[in-house]
């Protein structure tokens, strides 16, 4: 009985710690939020293209992730 208590007690200051972050956030406005998304999508397209260069051992195809990925830095220097 007493342990049911205790995990109550965790997943309360585990919801308290979450509400706190999410009220710690600045309020974006739509075109900020718009401009994260993508910021994070060429983040993530990056990540997954080094991925598989690591892989990839056709040299065509390594010719092309690598200019897919500097087309991606060029994208991700220009968001700022």
């Amino acid at each position: 009985m007493a342990r049911g208590w205790e995990s109550k007690s965790v997943e309360q200051q585990q919801e308290l710690a979450a509400s706190e972050h999410q009220e710690g956030k600045r309020r974006l406005s739509p075109a900020q939020i718009e401009l994260e998304q993508r910021r994070q999508a060429l983040r993530l397209s990056r990540q997954r293209i080094m991925q598989q260069l690591k892989v990839a051992s056709n040299p065509r195809h390594r010719q092309i992730l690598e200019a897919a990925l500097a087309d991606l830095d060029q994208q991700i220097n220009a968001e700022g």
